[in-house]
């Protein structure tokens, strides 16, 4: 039996508990995570000792017999196998798990396997956009299952409009959109690999959207300099999310973007700095004082020293990994909500970037070219929100020769 920190370790965790902590430590978790990990490990330490099991029966199969007995007896804290990931992060690093289960893939998984892979290796889209096209495929195949089948030879253009139809109503326009492209790209991908005979891309319906109808709502000055005074920056991570408001709100970036800014694409000396942008692309934009300012007052005072790999943004938390774009947008979404703004997201400071440079004396070409648009037709719905100059286009209203209006 030994005892770590508050807890005793007595069964077959016992030789690993004090190198688990001191991997804790250097992750960055304060003493009492670590204590709370313990205190966790060691209940699961007298559960395997009281069922009879060693370390290497720790398969994915006995975690979840552990965490169901831990539920069922009421336990509110450490429930999951998120709660585990730390310890079984661990044991992987020192080989001592065993083998992973194979998982045997059904008829669906297997064919939107495929189809991924076609996605990030042909078409050459990211991660994450081929996983938003497969989850909206994903109805849609499961509908052509007939027992441990797929029937997609027979299938009909009212099969896809009949889907469509089901699938698209309530949903916000952008949304029914994606679905519809994704569908089409699926049907034009079975019929390339055999699987249909026939392509029913064309069958695929579209859906009612008018481009530019919109208004972009972006934040006047007033909101903006009131969201960045949110900031404590006399935190940690009150100067992270400070250099990540002024990415998004100064040049304009995407959420994911930030996420993805690393240590290596700021060239100080230059002033510039590199931004992963959609489609793999990798573009150069100039670094204006305020916002360098920022970033290497996180960098300095803030990023911690424990932080893992090369991003420039981390988790306040430990394990602290890098900013997920999720987690970017809960950034801007809490500091909205404690600057009494209401539900703000980050796209949102994208469209204030864009009407702050119209502002200035900006042209479209030009806020086109810092937010990076392939296309001026995309710049083009910031027009509307330029009143001054629209207001020399407005011809007046024509008045009758008495003076009343015509």
């Amino acid at each position: 039996m030994v005892k770590v920190l508050r807890s005793f370790v007595r069964g077959p965790l016992e030789s690993y508990a004090e190198g688990f902590v001191e991997e804790l430590f250097r992750q960055g978790y304060s003493r009492p995570g670590a204590e709370q990990h313990l205190c966790f490990i060691a209940h699961l330490d007298r559960w395997l000792n009281g069922k009879g099991l060693a370390l290497g029966d720790l398969s994915a199969t006995v975690i979840e017999r552990y965490l169901a007995q831990r539920r069922e007896a009421g336990y509110v804290e450490y429930r999951s196998s998120k709660a585990l990931q730390p310890l079984l992060d661990y044991f992987r690093s020192l080989g001592l798990l065993p083998a992973a289960e194979p998982v045997v893939l059904g008829p669906v998984e297997a064919l939107l396997g495929r189809y991924r892979e076609y996605l990030l290796i042909e078409r050459g889209l990211t991660v994450g956009t081929a996983r938003g096209y497969v989850d909206c495929v994903r109805p849609f195949i499961q509908t052509r299952l007939q027992g441990d089948v797929l029937d997609l030879a027979g299938l009909s253009a009212g099969d896809v409009t009949g889907f469509v139809l089901a699938a698209c109503p309530g949903r916000a326009v952008g949304s029914a959109k994606l679905i519809v492209c994704s569908l089409r790209s699926l049907l034009g991908w079975l019929h390339l690999t055999g699987v249909t005979p026939t392509s029913s891309a064309a069958s695929v319906p579209s859906v009612a959207g008018w481009s530019l109808s919109g208004l972009p709502k972006g934040l006047d000055p007033g909101q903006l300099r009131k969201l960045l005074a949110a900031c404590d920056r006399r935190t940690p991570a009150g100067r992270r999310d400070y250099a990540i408001l002024l990415l998004l709100a100064r040049l304009g970036l995407r959420a994911g973007e930030v996420a993805r800014l690393e240590l290596g694409d700021i060239d100080w000396r230059r002033g510039e700095f590199a931004v992963r942008g959609k489609g793999n692309r990798i573009e150069r934009l100039p670094l204006p004082a305020d916002v360098g300012a920022a970033i290497t007052a996180y960098l300095r005072r803030g990023r911690p020293g424990t932080a893992q790999g090369r991003s420039v943004f981390v988790r306040v938390h430990a394990p602290h990994r890098a900013l997920t774009t999720g987690g970017v947008t809960a950034v801007v979404f809490n500091v909205g909500q404690r600057a009494g703004l209401g539900k703000i997201h980050a796209h949102r400071l994208r469209h204030t970037a864009a009407t702050a440079m119209l502002r200035s004396g900006s042209s479209l070409a030009e806020v086109g070219q810092v937010l990076r648009h392939r296309s001026l037709l995309s710049t083009a719905i910031y027009a509307k929100v330029d009143r001054d100059a629209l207001a020399t286009l407005a011809r007046p209203w024509p008045v009758a020769a008495d003076g009343g209006a015509s």
